[in-house]
């Protein structure tokens, strides 16, 4: 027998969506008047004037890089230390959750700052890509909270004990077990860590303005300050690249999900 969904449950999943998307719906309608003293009132001459900038397809390449690279880095530090905590050490386990929420604690500015007083006069503060890899450290640490957890859940979801022994009793070494067998049965985790990631460095303004990097935030930013439609239209830009960019990564991970469930049955 199929539940009916509630009337209340309707309403406020509407109020929500209504709540959620009306600054969205503001800053569209705002950035289409930009030629409406002249008696247009819809006009794309903002977005012409966004896309056709000089430095709009640099600092979005540049953010764009730096979230896939930062993805990479994240998945990679966290998943074998993840399944060799809870697999070896459980016990340290809220140790670990502990010092991945950190960065939610500790604010950017301070981080970034911190990162600079340490690693000042050295190969990472004397040169462009030295300031580059400080910056892309910065996000890892930053995105830290937001992708364990999914990473976490996932490994907790599945027996990680027992597959490991199946494997090592088929001749299987850790390196073959980590990625034929975990990474494959947590991918949907990683791939929610990373849809969470890739927004928050797209995004991501204080890290890259501090240390003079050419992010999308900060033409974003630049673009307030002398510019009126154009910063919406940036806006409305930005919010549309980032989801099609987490789509893709949406489809590209059900793909491989699929690709996993053939192969195991």
């Amino acid at each position: 027998m199929t539940r009916k969904t509630s009337p209340f449950a309707w309403a406020w999943l509407l109020l929500a969506g209504f709540y959620l998307l009306l600054p969205l719906i503001a800053t569209l309608v705002f950035s289409l008047q930009a030629d409406i003293r002249q008696g247009i009132p819809i006009s794309f001459s903002a977005y012409a004037n966004v896309i056709g900038s000089n430095d709009f397809a640099s600092h979005l390449a540049f953010s764009f890089g730096a979230a896939i690279l930062t993805i990479i880095i994240t998945t990679l530090l966290l998943v074998p230390t993840a399944y060799w905590v809870q697999l070896k050490m459980p016990f340290l386990l809220p140790v670990l959750e502990f010092m991945t929420l950190l960065p939610i604690v500790i604010p950017v500015v301070v981080l970034v700052f911190g990162l600079i007083t340490i690693y000042n006069r050295t190969f990472l503060t004397n040169s462009s890509q030295g300031v580059y890899w400080l910056m892309i450290g910065s996000y890892v640490v930053i995105t830290f909270p937001y992708s364990y957890r999914p990473i976490a859940a996932a490994l907790h979801a599945i027996n990680v004990k027992t597959l490991t022994e199946a494997s090592q009793s088929l001749g299987a070494g850790w390196l073959r077990i980590l990625l034929a067998v975990i990474f494959p049965n947590i991918w949907v985790g990683v791939l929610n860590g990373a849809f969470i990631t890739f927004a928050i460095v797209m995004g991501e303004f204080t890290v890259s303005s501090i240390l003079g990097l050419p992010s999308f935030s900060v033409l974003m930013y630049n673009a307030n300050l002398n510019q009126v439609y154009e910063p919406a239209a940036l806006a409305i830009v930005s919010f549309g690249i980032t989801w099609i960019s987490i789509a893709l990564l949406q489809i590209i991970g059900r793909r491989r999900s699929a690709t996993v469930d053939v192969g195991v049955h």
